[in-house]
């Protein structure tokens, strides 16, 4: 990936990005038509943005609500872990371990307070007590994990504001 500069990026750039953000599966034409802008000159601004690395995936994203009638409720967790080593390889180490885990969405390096947060889905406490085994117990290098469990998801989002 090249290095990005302030430069690098105008107007449409941007209003390309915020479109995206909001709807991925618009068409190249209808993304070009919202921009004003040419199809062909769409495309290649597009294509650019995935090749420096500024657009990273393109995903669907699932309703919870939804969901829950064919997958059951579902647990979310928040957890805060502090580990009992934090050296490089130690914090890479855990990192590693947590990104493979496939009940991690998000894990995150943090300073100060904890070294992790993770952000968990799983499907029950059951289903969660197993997580938390795998991710927290010896030889993770876990000096504790503090759980908090999601009531209610009051906002959710993905979105950058780039305006």
């Amino acid at each position: 990936m090249d290095e990005i500069k302030n430069t690098d990026f105008d107007a449409i750039d941007l209003q390309l990005l915020t479109l995206l953000q909001t709807d991925a599966s618009r068409s190249n034409q209808a993304l070009a038509a919202a921009v004003g802008i040419s199809a062909p000159t769409c495309l290649r601004r597009v294509k650019r943005l995935w090749e420096r690395g500024v657009l990273e995936k393109q995903v669907a994203i699932l309703a919870p609500q939804a969901l829950s009638a064919v997958h059951g409720p579902g647990l979310q967790a928040l957890v805060e872990v502090t580990l009992e080593r934090q050296h490089a390889e130690a914090l890479d180490a855990f990192e590693h371990l947590a990104c493979a885990h496939p009940a991690v969405q998000q894990c995150w390096r943090v300073s100060p307070g904890p070294d992790f947060v993770l952000v968990l889905a799983c499907r029950d406490m059951p289903d969660y007590l197993r997580v938390s085994q795998a991710l927290f117990t010896q030889p993770a290098n876990v000096r504790n994990a503090k759980a908090f469990f999601a009531t209610k998801r009051a906002k959710f989002g993905t979105q950058w504001d780039l305006g």
